[in-house]
């Protein structure tokens, strides 16, 4: 699980970003939420989840691009977790 807790910094050290919109601080917290409830046998299924709500941040037309830059970034260290 010391991956989920890798993932789990990033998107902290980008909720520090005072420039990110309320409603991508709010999904981004969904998914700290998401990830902290996994235990080994509900992991694949909340990394699937997670990896929806980041594609949904991806696609907000307001989202700035080094921080669209990041969720990619996210969302290939949560696919490396399935």
């Amino acid at each position: 699980m010391t991956e989920v807790n890798e993932v789990i910094d990033t998107i902290k050290d980008i909720l520090e970003d005072s420039g990110i919109q309320k409603n991508i601080k709010q999904k981004l917290e969904r998914v700290i939420q998401e990830l902290s409830a996994a235990d080994k046998k509900t992991l694949k299924l909340k990394v699937d989840k997670c990896i929806d709500e980041m594609d949904e941040i991806c696609n907000d037309g307001n989202i700035q691009p080094f921080i669209r830059t990041q969720i990619w970034s996210i969302v290939s260290m949560l696919e490396s977790l399935e």
